[in-house]
Formats: C-alpha cells, sequence, structure tokens
C-alpha cells in the first residue's frame, strides 16, 4: 500500500501477508470441512448483485464445485457458460462433456459455445489489443470470445480461477515435495518455460542482459521468511505473483473488455489464508488438488472428481496451424519485426519451417510465443 502524505512524504507497507507456516494441527478429514465451509462462504459473499450471476464452466473440479455450492444456496436462474474450439490433430478442443454433465446435475441454463477457425482468427487482433502486456497464454482469446457471448446474457460471473495456484494443481508442485534445499532450482526446472541461457539463445545480441534476472527474482522469494517447505515457497510465489500477473490479469482484461466482471471466489482472502497452512502433502495427494478432490465428494459428481486434469483448450495456438500460422508468419517477416530486430533470424526461419517441433518446457508453442510478443507490439506500442 502506497501512502503519500500532504507535505510529499511518500511510504509503502504491505498490508496482507498469508503465512505458508502450519499454526495448527487438523485430521484430513477436518481440513476437507474447513474448506468446504470456507468457499461456501466466499461464492455466497460474490452473490451479491443487482443482476443475476453466471458461472464459466469449464467441466473441470473448481468451476464445478462453485456451481454446485450457487445451486445448493438456492441462486435461482442459475446461467452457465462453457466454450469450444475444432480439435486439432490429437488435440481436442472442448470439454462439452465435463460441463453438460455438470449443467445437467444441478439443472443450470447451459450455454454451449462453439467457435470456428475464422471466428478465432477474427477474435485474435482484438484479443490482443485488449491485452496490457504481452499475454502468451493461448486461453486468452478463448476468454475474449466467452466473454463476448457471455455479456448477451450476463454481466456478473463467478469463476474457478486460482484454484490451481493456492491448492497444488500444477505438474510443477509434486516434484517439489522432495526437492532438495530451498527447492528453487527443482522449481525453475520444472516450471520456467526456458532459462536465461534459452531466453538470449533467441534474440539478437544486444536485446537481453547478461544477468539471470528470472532467477534472481524468484530466488529473493524463496529466501523470504515465512514458508515452511520448498512447495510452500513455489505457492506462496505463484500466488502472489504468477496468479496476479497472469491467470487473473488475463481474465480481468478479456472480461472488462466486454465491461463483464469476473468475480472469483477461490481468491477469498480468507481461504486464501486457509490454503497456504494446509500442509502440502494434503494438496498434492491424488495428483494435485487431493484436499479439494475430498472435500468435493457428494457436492459434484465423482466423473468430474477423478477425471484428468483438463486446460482451456484452443488447439490452433498449441499446434500452429493455417491461418493462425500465417498470422503469425507476417507479423514474424514483417518489415516492423525486422526493423525492431528482437529476434534472431536464422531462429524464426528455423521455428517457421517446422512451426511445431519447438516446444517450450511446459509444452506450450514456443514459435506462437515469439508470434505473439510481435503481434503485441504491433498492435499496442506501434499504434500507440
Amino acid at each position: 500500500m502506497l501512502t503519500i502524505d500532504a507535505d510529499g512524504r511518500r511510504g509503502e507497507r504491505v498490508y496482507w501477508d498469508p503465512s505458508h507456516t502450519r499454526a495448527e494441527s487438523r485430521s484430513e478429514e477436518e481440513w476437507a470441512e474447513a474448506l468446504l465451509d470456507a468457499l461456501r462462504v466466499a461464492v455466497r459473499r460474490r452473490m451479491v448483485a443487482d443482476v443475476p450471476v453466471g458461472v464459466l464452466l469449464s467441466g473441470g473440479i473448481d468451476s464445478s464445485l462453485i456451481v454446485a455450492l450457487l445451486a445448493e444456496q438456492g441462486q435461482r436462474g442459475l446461467a452457465t457458460f462453457s466454450i469450444g474450439f475444432p480439435d486439432v490433430g490429437d488435440r481436442e478442443g472442448d470439454e462439452f462433456a465435463f460441463s453438460d454433465l455438470v449443467a445437467r446435475e444441478f439443472g443450470t441454463d447451459h450455454r454451449q459455445i462453439r467457435v470456428e477457425v475464422d471466428e478465432l482468427l477474427g477474435a485474435l487482433p482484438k484479443a490482443i489489443g485488449a491485452m496490457s502486456e504481452p499475454m502468451v497464454s493461448h486461453d486468452c482469446v478463448a476468454f475474449w470470445l466467452l466473454s463476448e457471448n457471455v455479456k448477451r446474457d450476463r454481466s456478473v460471473v463467478q469463476s474457478g480461477q486460482g484454484a490451481d495456484e493456492i491448492l497444488g494443481g500444477y505438474s510443477w508442485y509434486p516434484p517439489l515435495l522432495d526437492a532438495p534445499g530451498s527447492g528453487l532450482e527443482t522449481y525453475a526446472a520444472e516450471f520456467f518455460d526456458r532459462d536465461h541461457a534459452g531466453v538470449r539463445a533467441l534474440v539478437n545480441p544486444g536485446v537481453v542482459g547478461d544477468e539471470d534476472v528470472s532467477l534472481a527474482f524468484a530466488q529473493e522469494w524463496f529466501s523470504r521468511a515465512g514458508a515452511d517447505t520448498p512447495v510452500d515457497r513455489a505457492l506462496r510465489l505463484d500466488a502472489r505473483i504468477m496468479l496476479v500477473d497472469d491467470p487473473v490479469k488475463r481474465v480481468d482484461n478479456m472480461t472488462m473488455a466486454h465491461a463483464l466482471e469476473a468475480r472469483v471466489p477461490f481468491l477469498d482472502h480468507e481461504l486464501v489464508e486457509l490454503a497456504a497452512a494446509c500442509p502440502p502433502e494434503l494438496k498434492l495427494a491424488g495428483g494435485g488438488k487431493g484436499i479439494l478432490k475430498r472435500a468435493s465428494r457428494g457436492v459434484v459428481p465423482d466423473a468430474v472428481i477423478d477425471r484428468e486434469k483438463g486446460y482451456f483448450p484452443v488447439p490452433a495456438l498449441t499446434d500452429l496451424e493455417e491461418p493462425v500460422l500465417g498470422m503469425v508468419r507476417d507479423a514474424l517477416l514483417s518489415p516492423a519485426a525486422r526493423d525492431r530486430a528482437l529476434f534472431r533470424p536464422d531462429v524464426v526461419e528455423r521455428m517457421l519451417a517446422d512451426p511445431n517441433a519447438h516446444r517450450t518446457n511446459l509444452d506450450g508453442s514456443a514459435l506462437w510465443q515469439l508470434g505473439l510478443l510481435e503481434l503485441w507490439l504491433q498492435s499496442v506500442v506501434d499504434h500507440a
């Protein structure tokens, strides 16, 4: 919090800093009950509105549990919205089987939003223009299109954002359970898209300095007091920095581009404090979010709890094909990109020759990341 006094003096203080330490002992069942109770309160707090509240329903456990608790608390005219895209290769473009199951279970007014490639292509420049900073996550355009459609029926929605970051739902957390030392090296190896040498290999000389600023930033957070284990340190960093500057920011950018208010009950401050204190082994049980899965038994269908973890699928951006590939190619080979001279020409040429062979540490498209940065610069910076 920044304060400025009448005489011009400035001061900063941290007003909220949840502890990732164990202050009390509870059984697994007690943790599950406490978590569900806290989520009930969080959902109820976000029901207050002058208009009916909808839910962005992916079909995963997080959004499904929100639907279940809204129905439990008597939300009338509950509308749910899911989006899907055409498959590309063996990558499925929707999770309608699970969102439909949840909608039937709780009798929601459910809308499937099916997006074809030409509609995706038309929305990409608009979604990029709505970004406050470059956002390589392929679900940005999905949230842009979803918000555009939802706004026709609802002005306020609840979303499951945040559950993975506070309850250990991602693949890079389990290796930290037995990580040596502070866990920083394991975290970087599992989570960073590329190391500093990998960044420098992409760009022209002089674009990136010698200092590994990413690792230094993570090191500073991992060295702070108030987190008991490597898992706690990673969850603290992800909840305080990554979550705020990536998943929440991109959802906020895309929903507010359509004046749609997205509320996130999993980020209720009391729920976040409770999750931070929960033992890591309970959070990471059952492949991740184990304590949330236990809390959800009997509340949402078992098929949703026991499914493999899904991600917001936009196959056209994870496996580049025409016409999206053409948009990326045109951006990276444009006069503006040539004058900017960010990326090594040989790197761009090699990626364009085999677009889907170059994957990041988390199996993202390296070519899409380069293309998105250049598209954003052309859209937002060059036309400022």
